[in-house]
């Protein structure tokens, strides 16, 4: 004789959140394979192309101070995002939502200054049809800012739910995917501008 299992209604869903993190986790698993083909391909070609890499890249020397300012920020920006989760799991929907909207904030600065370093690369002619390295390098950073901007998104619509109903767990889900995105700029950053 089988028995089945019941549910008790007054138990809380622990599934749902675990579910979630497991899926946004198996997300950014795809996210890192996506970003370390993009990676491997760019090293590769780099490894057998030095010269022309190189010389391209000398074209952002220029720009490193405004790239190390993103860095910084985006670095400052999982701290806010941190804290936002915090604050969420606290209960304390004031600080969760202030620190969503820094967040948000510090993303779209970043965001702003990326728009403008292209600008600038544009109205000389370092452009991709032209250049292998810009090629890489428009690819890399604007699938990178693309990802920011699908934070920023959800970080504005948490900010506004927020005051309105408990928005712990999806805060959390957001951070994950937050702290990710800071994490790929961190291997950009240096890959791009230094080495």
């Amino acid at each position: 004789m089988s028995h089945a299992h019941v549910i008790d209604p007054a138990e809380p869903a622990i599934e749902d959140v675990y579910n979630g993190k497991l899926a946004m986790w198996l997300f950014l698993c795809s996210e890192v394979m996506f970003f370390s083909g993009l990676l491997g391909a760019y090293i590769a070609l780099r490894l057998n192309n030095p010269e022309i890499f190189e010389a391209s890249q000398k074209q952002l020397h220029d720009h490193v101070g405004l790239a190390a300012f993103n860095t910084l920020l985006l670095i400052s920006s999982s701290l806010t995002m941190a804290l936002a989760v915090l604050h969420g799991q606290n209960k304390n929907t004031a600080k969760q939502r202030l620190m969503l909207l820094v967040t948000a904030v510090m993303g779209t600065l970043f965001l702003g200054l990326k728009f403008y370093e292209y600008s600038t690369h544009i109205r000389v002619g370092e452009v991709p049809s032209k250049d292998m390295f810009f090629a890489f390098y428009y690819t890399l950073t604007g699938l990178h800012g693309f990802h920011i901007l699908c934070g920023v998104v959800p970080m504005v619509g948490l900010w506004y739910y927020a005051g309105k109903q408990d928005v712990s767990a999806e805060t959390e889900m957001v951070g994950l995917y937050w702290h990710f995105v800071d994490l790929v700029w961190i291997f950009l950053f240096p890959m791009l501008y230094l080495i």
